[in-house]
């Protein structure tokens, strides 16, 4: 597993707009989204490409397109959603799956409740939408579904990462073919799983609390 924590003064800037308990939830989804374009940026470094020819008005060249199969991007239910937007403006020709996933808050493990995605996932490159890698419960879950269906490039996109659940990855994803890039690496975990110091919970902040 490998991980990849973006150093830029615009990351940063967001970061911490959205770190602020005063920012409110159109705000906070206007900035998530932009701070995942920028992410998505590093994310498909590695994207792969073919040669094509073509004519330009000038004279003929070559250049590069996406690959067949396509990406896919998978954001995880529900927050994962308000990262979706950010991503595809990027990668607007990827097609998009969905892992509903919820964890319980008392043992924090995360099971599966919805999936919408290709069953054979062979030769594709996948990108897992997720704000918060805290626990790793969720992601490790989300990762081990998706290589169980064959996918064999994984790259995790997170707004935040806690060292807690970057060990949980490196031990139950060793030698696998992961990436996860973050904006930020944070201290550590508190008692109830929420990362410090963290932004609260991301759905929430997104979409306001549901009764």
């Amino acid at each position: 597993m490998r991980l990849h924590v973006v150093d830029h003064p615009l990351v940063a800037h967001k970061l911490t707009t959205l770190r602020d308990q005063r920012t409110d939830s159109a705000t906070f989804r206007r900035l998530a989204d932009e701070l995942v374009t920028l992410l998505a940026y590093e994310a498909t470094r590695d994207v792969r490409t073919e040669q094509v020819d073509i004519v330009t008005p000038v004279s003929t060249t070559t250049g590069v397109k996406l690959t067949h199969p396509r990406p896919l991007v998978v954001p995880i239910l529900r927050a994962g959603l308000g990262m979706l937007e950010g991503m595809v403006r990027l990668l607007p020709t990827a097609e998009v799956g969905f892992l509903g996933m919820i964890r319980d808050e008392e043992t924090l493990m995360a099971s599966t409740y919805a999936t919408r995605m290709p069953e054979d996932l062979s030769g594709r490159q996948v990108y897992v939408l997720d704000p918060m890698l805290a626990t790793g419960g969720t992601l490790v879950t989300a990762l081990k579904e998706l290589m169980k269906r064959g996918a064999d490039d994984v790259t995790a996109v997170v707004l935040l990462a806690a060292p807690e659940g970057i060990q949980v990855m490196e031990r139950e994803l060793a030698g696998t073919p992961v990436t996860v890039v973050s904006a930020a690496l944070d201290e550590r975990l508190n008692e109830q799983g929420y990362i410090v110091p963290g932004l609260g919970d991301a759905g929430d902040r997104m979409y306001g609390t549901v009764g």
